[in-house]
């Protein structure tokens, strides 16, 4: 199973984006080899964003892509990476950071307990937070 990240079903939406056939692709092969999700957070964002919220979910499944709960054995883990991020944000600039975290943590986090690649156009926090979650990148 791949967890896709909201950015890449945005740019898979959008067919003026330069990762519009990446991620199209991605998705593809995710699907017909081990599976492809995304979670309750990626859906969430998406439908912030869409034209249509309400036939969001149906259009992402019509891909063959599963849409799952986020597991609660993932909560702690995105907390301490949360905390680790606000506590070196708050080190490093003289700015509030938000209490809560960030819809990327619970992504990473997800990833990360089931041991599942994370396919992503945005190394910067999944890198440095879920460092042993493999991203599936484009070139």
């Amino acid at each position: 199973m791949i967890l896709l990240d909201t950015n890449l079903l945005v740019y898979a939406f959008d067919s003026g984006s330069p990762f519009s056939q990446w991620a199209r692709e991605t998705i593809a092969d995710a699907v017909v080899g081990g599976g492809a999700a995304i979670n309750a957070v990626s859906l969430a964002e998406i439908c912030v964003g869409d034209a249509d919220p309400s036939t969001a979910a149906d259009r992402i499944r019509s891909w063959g892509v599963k849409i799952l709960d986020v597991p609660a054995a993932a909560a702690e883990v995105c907390a301490k990476a949360y905390l680790r991020y606000r506590k070196r944000r708050m080190s490093q600039f003289d700015t509030p950071v938000p209490t809560m975290p960030l819809p990327d943590f619970f992504i990473g986090a997800h990833a990360k307990i089931m041991g599942w690649d994370l396919a992503t156009a945005d190394r910067g926090r999944f890198h440095t937070y879920f460092p042993s979650v493999s991203l599936k990148m484009p070139q």
